[in-house]
This record gives structure tokens, C-alpha cells and sequence, in this order.
């Protein structure tokens, strides 16, 4: 099958990321929100963000209108129709996303691949809510998605193989790497990288060294491009929490557990650069 046009839910971070990927390839976009205000929102931030393309000239101003003219936003699910593929790119909560994946099902057409961007929820346990379970996949992108390079394509017990390798050339017509991982919780990236962000945590709790100097030493001892509390903050503080939670309801191992200073920060309201002040001001 092939792909032309592509429904996001969720013009936040990752939706609207997704949906400047998608309209930068030449495909449309349709991208979907709660609100106007949201969907608004979102369009602004593409804007900037091709705006920032242009004066870096990796981009002309015709390349950015011709970009935002293929997207359209909407509050309508109705408006996916078009769609042959619809990623989920919601809040990560598990009732909310099947809420969601239910609505696109109300819309969607027999033929249309429904995937979620969830960076830590079962997919296998996603495509048993489905009627169609077998065109359910796992399209996890990575913040910021314009400039990522990577899309993990997360295979359910029930997704075939049509699906799987529709989504993996989909993701390199968006100039993307895709890596084909099978369903376990956090998958590759995240299964490695939350835990460590979740240890520096520990680390500042315990006072062995404060916020900067953790982050210079894994810049410098690690090759890391960016410290762990530092990409939990660009990350959000609450997004790595449900992630941990994620991973010690599915594990039911200890070493999953989140940092109380990391629960702290985030009933606090502290949850990074989307709120201003995470570890870091902003």
C-alpha cells in the first residue's frame, strides 16, 4: 500500500513534530487536536520551527509554504478518512490512547494502518483493543522528530508483516532509520535510556555531585551530547516518571523503581522546559 497521506493525533511535541516530518516529505498531513487553541498551537510551532530551517539555510521560504500547506489542522476525527496511515501521538496513558485508537477505528477505512507513538505501552496489549489487530504497529519517534533520525517500529504478537515493512519504508520516505523491535516494555532505546536518566536522579538526591557537574561529567565521560537531567528536562520530568512506572508494573523488578526526587520535582509541577523548570530554569 501506498502511502500519501498521513492523520496524527496530537498537535503537541511529538504530533506536531511528526506532522512537519510528514509535510516535509511531500506527503499530506492531517493533524488532529482537542481544540482549536491546541491545533493552533501546534501550527505555530512548525512555523518556528521552519523558520528556524530557513535562516540556517537548509530550507527556502517557498520550501516552508509549501511544507505548511500540507498540513491541516483539525478537531474533527472525521477528517483522518483520507488517511492510510493514523499515528497516535497522545499523552502516555494507556485508557486514554485505547479512548483514542477507538475513535480513529469510528473513522478509519478497513484498509488504514493504525500505529501509536508510545515510547513504553505494550502494542500487543494496544492491538487486542482493535478490530483489526494485525494493522496496528508501534512508530516510536524521537524528540525533536524533524531533526531525529531514528523511528522504532515496534511489532505487536498480532502485527503481519505487510504492516511492518509498509510502516518501515514509510519511515524512509520521512528520511528516517527504521529499526524493526519486537513488543517489550520501553523497547530498545528507552529501556536503556530512561533508567539512566532515573539513576542521575538518585544521584543528585544523594548530593554525590550537584545538576551540572553530573551532566558535564557523562558529556565528557560518556560522549553523551547532552547531560541525563538536562535531556529530562527537554524530555519532560513527567513523561520519564510514567515511564518508570511503565516499566516496574511490567517487570515487577525494584531496579525499575522511579526516584522519589524525580516524584517530587514532578508534583511539584516541575517537569522541565515545557513548564519553564524542571531540574533546570528556563
Amino acid at each position: 500500500m501506498s502511502i500519501q497521506t498521513v492523520g496524527i493525533i496530537g498537535a503537541g511535541t511529538m504530533g506536531n513534530g511528526i506532522a512537519q516530518a510528514v509535510a516535509a516529505a511531500g506527503l499530506q498531513a492531517i493533524m488532529v487536536d482537542i481544540s482549536d487553541a491546541a491545533v493552533s498551537k501546534g501550527l505555530a510551532t512548525i512555523a518556528s520551527s521552519l523558520d528556524r530551517q530557513v535562516k540556517k539555510d537548509k530550507i527556502t521560504e517557498a520550501d516552508k509554504a509549501d511544507t505548511l500547506a500540507r498540513i491541516k489542522g483539525s478537531t474533527r476525527y472525521v477528517d483522518l478518512q483520507p488517511a492510510q496511515l493514523i499515528i497516535e501521538a497522545a499523552t502516555e496513558n494507556y485508557e486514554l490512547k485505547v479512548k483514542i485508537i477507538k475513535q480513529i477505528e469510528e473513522v478509519a477505512t478497513p484498509r488504514t494502518i493504525i500505529a501509536t507513538n508510545t515510547s513504553s505501552i505494550s502494542i500487543t496489549r494496544l492491538a487486542a483493543q482493535t478490530s483489526q489487530p494485525e494493522q496496528f504497529i508501534g512508530m516510536h519517534f524521537f524528540n525533536p522528530v524533524p531533526m531525529m533520525a531514528l523511528v522504532e517500529v515496534i511489532r505487536g504478537l498480532q502485527t503481519s508483516d505487510a504492516t511492518h515493512d509498509t510502516v518501515a519504508e514509510m519511515a524512509r520516505k520521512l528520511g528516517k532509520t527504521p529499526v524493526s523491535v519486537q513488543n517489550a516494555p520501553g523497547f530498545v532505546v528507552n529501556r536503556i535510556l530512561v533508567p539512566m536518566i532515573n539513576e542521575a536522579f538518585f544521584v543528585l538526591a544523594e548530593g554525590v555531585a550537584k545538576a551540572e557537574a553530573i551532566d558535564e561529567a557523562m558529556k565528557l565521560g560518556a560522549n553523551h551530547p547532552i547531560g541525563p537531567l538536562a535531556l529530562a528536562d527537554l524530555i519532560g520530568l513527567d513523561v520519564c516518571l510514567a515511564v518508570m512506572e511503565v516499566y516496574l508494573q511490567e517487570f515487577g523488578d525494584s531496579k525499575y523503581r522511579p526516584a522519589p526526587l524525580l516524584r517530587e520535582l514532578v508534583a511539584a509541577g516541575r517537569l522541565g522546559r515545557k513548564s519553564g523548570h524542571g531540574v533546570y530554569k528556563y
